[in-house]
């Protein structure tokens, strides 16, 4: 008798440093043997997600692989008892999607301490808009809530503000009454941007094309610096006494090269964003502050939805820089 199978974007090495992708009917046996099996309605594409489908063994070890680091969708079985047949869940972070079997596969099957109800306020759809992307984003509104960065205070800087985090920390920070300067390489997404809530629309240059000095003049009062390498330096020197910087990207490099005046004379915090290894006490808590959003203020352009069959042009483009807003990866059989 034939092994059951289910449906997925498949990515192969087929020679030494040659990858491939295609849509598979995969066996259930590649599915890891942890406690909680879930039918995936859908998932959500984001740069790592992009890395992991075009083999960069950075993010996955392995091939054969199914990538995506994001899933919701309804319990099949749950091993350990701890959810029920039909919950709905969501799934982020942790090894979703990097080393194990991702959210571009029909089914997951992960270990229970990975899984979150669905908090109410969502729907599996509208958790998917969101994402690791804006799971990273509230992340770092709440670390620079952590640090008392009130609206009254001043301005918040958000760089990368097309990209997925970025765009997600412009639209809660405003929510959240935060006065928002949004940086950018692409000034023609400026009205995206300001339909998101962004006050302020900046040509990125304006932050790096500065000098050497050890201090800048003060611009903001936090931010949220979604890029890293000279960017992350330059907005650490240009933050006010006692801002914030919370950080969680490297497209422009992983290296830092700052000096400490920032920090013992203004009183500048920089601010690490983990979003994958986050505790259950704090997931749960930014998953419930997403989910207490209004999602009708979200604009109607933000998201798109393609099936596996065109999820690989999105790739490319995710890979070429030229994605913003959102992609949900939906499944036929949601």
């Amino acid at each position: 008798m034939s092994e059951e199978t289910f449906r997925a974007f498949y990515v192969e090495e087929k020679f030494k440093g040659e990858f491939s992708s295609s849509i598979e009917e995969v066996p259930f046996s590649f599915l890891p043997d942890h406690e909680v099996l879930i039918k995936v309605h859908f998932s959500s594409l984001n740069y790592k997600d992009a890395l992991s489908a075009s083999g960069n063994k950075g993010v996955t070890r392995s091939y054969p692989h199914i990538p995506g680091i994001d899933a919701s969708g309804v319990v099949i079985e749950d091993a350990s008892g701890t959810f029920k047949e039909g919950q709905k869940v969501v799934v982020t972070g942790r090894d979703l999607g990097s080393n194990t079997s991702g959210g571009y596969g029909e089914l997951i099957r992960v270990p229970k301490d990975w899984v979150v109800e669905l908090p109410s306020g969502l729907e599996l759809e509208t958790a998917m808009k969101y994402g690791t992307a804006g799971f990273t984003a509230m992340y770092g509104v709440k670390r620079l809530q952590r640090e008392v960065i009130l609206p009254e205070d001043g301005k918040i800087l958000v760089t990368g503000a097309t990209g997925g985090v970025g765009s997600l920390a412009i639209f809660f920070l405003s929510e959240l009454g935060y006065k928002v300067v949004a940086a950018t390489g692409k000034l023609d997404k400026k009205e995206f941007l300001k339909e998101l809530g962004a006050e302020e629309v900046i040509h990125r240059d304006e932050i790096t094309n500065v000098t050497e000095s050890f201090l800048l003049s003060r611009e903001w009062n936090g931010a949220i610096e979604t890029v890293g390498g000279n960017m992350l330096d330059a907005v650490i020197r240009q933050t006010n006494h006692d801002g914030a910087v919370a950080c969680c990207g490297n497209i422009l490099g992983h290296e830092l090269n700052t000096n400490i005046y920032p920090f013992i004379l203004r009183g500048v915090s920089l601010l690490g964003i983990d979003s994958a290894i986050c505790k259950m006490p704090m997931r749960l808590k930014i998953w419930e502050s997403i989910a207490a959003r209004n999602h009708d203020k979200l604009p109607g352009n933000f998201a798109k939805i393609v099936e596996l069959e065109n999820l690989q042009p999105e790739i490319d483009a995710t890979l070429k820089g030229e994605q913003s807003g959102r992609v949900i990866v939906q499944h036929q059989t949601s």
